[in-house]
């Protein structure tokens, strides 16, 4: 066999093994916005993203959600700016392993919130090999209304937790994703008038306007969310539509428009087991 054509092939069959056996791999592929260089730019300055956890209107509520931290493993689906690996270890996790799409998000994650015992991976979560009986915990932040196979997600994540452990998550909320553009109506004067909510059973891609670009979401029912954690195995423990944090109520413009819908959904559930790292 001429020796060029053999190397092509050991390249290719090198190619396709890793392809096998490494399904966790960055995908190109799937959309990343968030390595937009203008779009990330505007995320940066947001208030949650300079400040962290405290500015996060919804933070109030989710860490009541949150369970014992120490000595568990824990995963971060989406970990962004690594806020909420920071925060684990602090509360004394063993070990967390943060995952996102976003190399812009990540190399900001490794710079603000380094640890020996936080590790970033950059792949979607999709991809992720989720081996069984690995983690202890599992978190995401607002990160699964970019992902659309939830019930099979639900399953992956069923799967690699231990027994009795606990999976916390947020989205957006499905009247906040039903109609879409994820903004008000507003009466010829600019005063708003209402929040859209159309299309609520056509579950599937939507184009919101985010940060005044144009960003591909997945709209689930309220009862896709559920129904894809209890027909896996999940015993849900708490659901929460936070309203925003009192203090941020009076602080940030704009925030009092949050209490005429609800923007987030927070949701908490178990795996059945004899142990129970859900509980504080």
């Amino acid at each position: 066999m001429n020796r060029k054509i053999k190397f092509l092939l050991l390249f290719i069959l090198s190619l396709l093994r890793r392809m096998l056996f490494l399904p966790h791999m960055y995908d190109p592929m799937k959309e990343n916005k968030y390595d937009d260089e203008r779009f990330f730019r505007q995320y940066s300055q947001m208030r949650r993203s300079r400040e962290g956890l405290q500015a996060a209107g919804e933070w109030h509520e989710l860490q009541k959600l949150l369970p014992d931290f120490r000595g568990k493993r824990v995963l971060d689906l989406g970990c962004g700016f690594g806020w909420h690996c920071r925060y684990a270890v602090e509360q004394g996790a063993l070990s967390v392993t943060g995952i996102d799409l976003s190399e812009k998000m990540l190399e900001v994650a490794r710079t603000r919130h380094t640890s020996p015992r936080i590790t970033y991976l950059r792949m979607a979560v999709e991809d992720f090999e989720y081996a069984p009986e690995t983690f202890d915990i599992v978190i995401s932040s607002l990160t699964l209304h970019y992902v659309e196979p939830f019930q099979e997600l639900c399953r992956q994540i069923h799967t690699c937790l231990t027994p009795g452990g606990c999976f916390v998550f947020s989205v957006e909320h499905p009247v906040f994703t039903a109609y879409g553009s994820q903004n008000w109506y507003y009466d010829t004067e600019g005063n708003i008038l209402h929040w859209p909510v159309d299309s609520y059973f056509t579950e599937g891609k939507r184009t919101a306007n985010f940060l005044g670009e144009q960003v591909g979401k997945y709209h689930k029912t309220l009862t896709t969310y559920l129904s894809g954690l209890l027909k896996n195995g999940f015993v849900i423990t708490d659901l929460i539509e936070p309203q925003p944090d009192l203090k941020l109520l009076q602080e940030v413009e704009g925030m009092q428009d949050e209490l005429r819908r609800p923007m987030m959904l927070l949701v908490a559930a178990r795996k059945a087991g004899d142990a129970s790292p859900c509980t504080r």
